[in-house]
């Protein structure tokens, strides 16, 4: 699709902030039971020290979502990319941990240290502008 016109800066950034307050809904909705489960509970525990993604990745978006935003594009962007970014190493480090296949064990710590990289320039930039970046989870 081509557009005659780019799209606006504010229409990126609130098209980016309805994604990451939708996908933790859409990620609620798929972990319940389905119906003809007739009540029954779905086990979703792991074994100790194994990943758990989904409860990562619900993590993950509960946090995003519950960040204020500023009304700053850029401030809000960089707030929300350096949960995102975190939530790529914490994953990163559970396939470093319990992965066994070597190319995505390669893949996992190429991941970790550019997320790093990037954490480490979001985070520079809300210093810039005032905002106190997230401590890291893990």
């Amino acid at each position: 699709m081509r557009f005659l016109h780019p799209p606006s800066k504010n229409v990126s950034a609130t098209a980016f902030l309805a994604c990451a307050l939708v996908v933790p809904l859409s990620l609620h909705a798929q972990s319940a039971p389905h119906a003809g489960m007739k009540g029954a509970a779905m086990d979703q525990t792991m074994p100790a020290g194994k990943m758990d993604m989904k409860s990562m990745m619900k993590e993950n978006n509960d946090k995003m979502a519950s960040v204020k935003t500023s009304g700053n594009p850029d401030v809000d962007f960089a707030q929300m990319m350096r949960i995102h970014h975190q939530g790529a190493i914490d994953m990163a480090q559970s396939q470093l941990r319990d992965g066994k296949d070597p190319q995505l064990l390669s893949m996992a710590q190429d991941i970790i240290s550019a997320q790093k990289k990037e954490i480490a320039v979001l985070d520079a930039f809300l210093v810039r502008n005032g905002k106190q970046p997230t401590a890291p989870t893990k």
